[in-house]
């Protein structure tokens, strides 16, 4: 018998990777980290914010007052609706109708959970017959954020504190009790496109260079005519009753959507807060 010739395997094609060059854009996101122990200890200043508040609760009151129309506050991630009270008590103290999320524990979007906020925003919208406006506080700000995208009838702003929609996941010292908690992993590539894209309500983002826990290029939204960025000196676990973030929501909320202006830092605001116009992430991959 003769033996059949073994013909050669055929390998497939290599794909060569392309030469680098000094002349190829960056991703800006690419150098951005977690705040370092530094800034993870100054969180520890939190109280300190909170007896703030109740000092400034005189020069607070002078704020103009609300036109009663619904606020739905979400906590952050680990939180409940227990660290939003006295946001809440400002809200309802400024003439608004404020809602807890009433959710317990903010753990990730586990299952019932995305639904049940659904069903919160679509009844306050039913029950005040208008808009309601969404403030959300770190994770809390990502449930607002897309809510309104999937809700636009029925938001009528949207305000983020320290909230991480855009950036690396992993930009946070919280990721990994997040992917603990929530058994969702961060690294979802279409998940951080899709929460990164701004609501078409107006869209303020109140974020802190000393923030311990998120990057604060992390809560920066892209350059559009409804959206904004603005610093406030706070740290993120007291970003909620800080009261310079008190006065800023205080500002927003009052805004007509349909005569929506951005945050003014003229006169002595400027002393206190700063406005970035553009996400300088997306500014240095354009390089």
């Amino acid at each position: 018998m003769t033996t059949p010739s073994r013909r050669p395997r055929a390998h497939p094609p290599r794909h060569e990777r392309p030469a680098p060059t000094p002349f190829a854009p960056f991703d800006g996101r690419e150098f951005v980290e977690a705040p370092g122990p530094w800034l993870m200890m100054l969180e520890a200043r939190a109280p300190w914010e909170y007896a703030a508040m109740l000092a400034a609760a005189p020069w607070l009151s002078r704020l103009p007052a609300g036109d009663g129309h619904p606020v739905i506050v979400f906590p952050g991630l680990g939180a409940s609706d227990f660290s939003t009270a006295p946001l809440r008590s400002f809200l309802r103290d400024r003439g608004y109708s404020p809602y807890a999320w009433k959710q317990g524990f903010n753990f990730g979007p586990r299952h019932g959970v995305l639904d049940a906020c659904r069903a919160l925003l679509q009844q306050v919208a039913e029950r005040h017959r208008e808009k309601v406006s969404l403030v959300g506080w770190s994770l809390g700000g990502i449930y607002a954020r897309e809510l309104a995208k999937e809700q636009p009838q029925h938001a009528r702003c949207v305000i983020t504190l320290g909230t991480p929609f855009a950036g690396p996941p992993r930009a946070t010292n919280a990721w990994r009790f997040y992917e603990l908690v929530s058994g969702q992993s961060v690294h979802d590539h279409a998940l951080q496109s899709q929460i990164s894209t701004p609501p078409a309500c107006p869209t303020t983002s109140l974020y802190s260079k000393s923030d311990g826990v998120v990057a604060w290029q992390c809560s920066l939204n892209e350059k559009a005519p409804h959206t904004e960025n603005i610093e406030v000196h706070a740290s993120h676990v007291g970003m909620g009753m800080n009261p310079l973030a008190l006065y800023a929501i205080a500002d927003r909320l009052a805004q007509d959507p349909r005569a929506w202006k951005p945050f003014d830092v003229k006169g002595a605001r400027r002393w206190f807060f700063k406005v970035t116009h553009h996400a300088p992430l997306q500014a240095q991959s354009a390089l």
